[in-house]
């Protein structure tokens, strides 16, 4: 069938309307790899009750705005979704899209500008999470689009030119038979100027710990810029947001780090120690800008820093508040945070709702910065953030429309927008990065 592209929605896909019947106005459909205006020919996937999908077969009519994707995975590879829009258009449609979650999720007309901080669009990603397969051959790489199959990949150019070059000695020894068959997965964390990286290794509970000492020393000898690789154990499918747990060792005092276990990040001048499974901000581009927007303005007697992680915005909050409380449940965060953190910090190990419910109440912020994983702060920690008296609030959120859920709670307790920012955290991605700075 021929569709007409109205807009593109939060995921990735564009919306079209399937043709009127007896019934009323067509049913929405929604599929990938599209731009609003564009005259199309696909076919329909899937239709339920209120939406239907579709592929794309061919573009009959352009967008002015439709590029040539750069890399050869696109529309297979499920990481991006964007690489055949120009660069521009993306912020734009990002924007666009923002606007339109908040207003249908948040019931929230930004009264403010959205302000745009753009990336360079390639090889910003200075952290890469990819999958391993060793049957019937090896193979490095994501999953496919829309599936759980494992997608070979050789290269990414939205990865650092350090992290390509370790993906490629990670071919080169897995083509050799040189990498276990328990490794399962693998993530790669370069430094601020792409020269040091580390390695972590998700293997499962029956691995053979010298085995994979073997393998870590191989890829250390292979590839200098690795200074250390850190084993984790994990199940054959692993939901990312979950914590990882060290592999327990079979040697008695042995480490879960083969090397170095942590690495130096130079960002906002300081120094970070990241160690291996704690969070730092994937874009090496844009993380100077992201802690000075999200930190401007802000001063005082005490700030709450919550999913403080290693302590990124800790630090220069540190230097404009008197006291800082920064939270992290992470076992390997909090230890980072608390390397990273001078005199006038607390930290504090616990999840950021325990701390909202009982411990906030002793303190009186008169700043709150939150940057919460893409599951959002969540009701009841949205509610206890509601019923402290700070007059400033930070959001930094990686997902609009559980921004949206969260942001309903804390206007309807008397908080304002006065800033909108949109980070292009990801380009070529449907991600979008927002950091709203409320008042009341």
């Amino acid at each position: 069938m021929e569709l007409t592209i109205e807009k593109l929605v939060y995921g990735g896909d564009g919306l079209a309307r399937l043709p009127a019947d007896e019934h009323g106005g067509g049913k929405t459909v929604f599929l990938p790899y599209v731009l609003p205006g564009e005259q199309v020919d696909a076919t329909l996937l899937q239709s339920r009750t209120g939406f239907a999908r579709a592929k794309l077969n061919k573009v009959l009519t352009a967008s002015p705005a439709r590029v040539i994707a750069e890399c050869p995975y696109f529309g297979r590879c499920g990481g991006c979704q964007y690489q055949h829009i120009a660069y521009e258009a993306q912020l734009r449609y990002k924007v666009e899209i923002l606007r339109e979650t908040l207003r249908r999720t948040g019931k929230l007309e930004l009264g403010v500008e959205i302000q745009t901080h753009s990336s360079h669009p390639w090889q910003y990603r200075n952290r890469t999470r990819m999958q391993l397969r060793h049957s019937p051959e090896f193979a490095l790489g994501y999953l496919r689009a829309n599936s759980h199959e494992l997608m070979p990949v050789e290269s990414c150019p939205i990865s650092s030119p350090l992290i390509n070059h370790g993906i490629a000695v990670v071919w080169q020894l897995g083509r050799s038979g040189e990498i276990p068959a328990t490794v399962h997965g693998l993530q790669f964390l370069a430094n601020h100027n792409d020269k040091a990286m580390l390695l972590e290794l998700y293997v499962r509970s029956q691995a053979d710990q010298k085995k994979l000492s073997e393998l870590a020393h191989s890829l250390m000898a292979r590839f200098n810029a690795i200074s250390g690789v850190i084993l984790f154990e994990t199940s054959p499918v692993e939901d990312e947001s979950r914590q990882l747990a060290p592999l327990s060792s079979i040697h008695s005092g042995a480490s879960t780090a083969i090397g170095e276990d942590h690495l130096i990040y130079h960002a906002v001048g300081r120094e970070y120690r990241v160690s291996g499974g704690s969070f730092f901000q994937t874009n090496r581009h844009l993380v100077d800008e992201l802690v000075n927007i999200t930190t401007a303005g802000a001063a005082g007697q005490t700030a709450f820093d919550l999913y403080a992680g290693v302590g990124l915005f800790t630090e220069p909050l540190a230097a404009k508040f008197t006291e800082v409380i920064a939270v992290e449940a992470s076992p390997q965060a909090i230890a980072d945070l608390q390397h990273n953190s001078p005199a006038n910090v607390k930290t504090v190990c616990a999840t950021t709702e325990a701390f909202l419910q009982k411990q906030a109440a002793q303190f009186k912020p008169d700043f709150i910065l939150l940057d919460p994983p893409r599951a959002g702060l969540g009701e009841k920690a949205a509610a206890a953030l509601c019923r402290i008296a700070a007059k400033v609030v930070t959001f930094v959120s990686c997902d609009p429309a559980t921004l949206s859920r969260d942001l309903r709670l804390l206007l309807e307790s008397g908080f304002k927008v006065e800033q909108a920012h949109l980070f292009d955290l990801f380009p070529q991605t449907a991600h979008i990065e927002t950091v709203l700075r409320l008042v009341r």
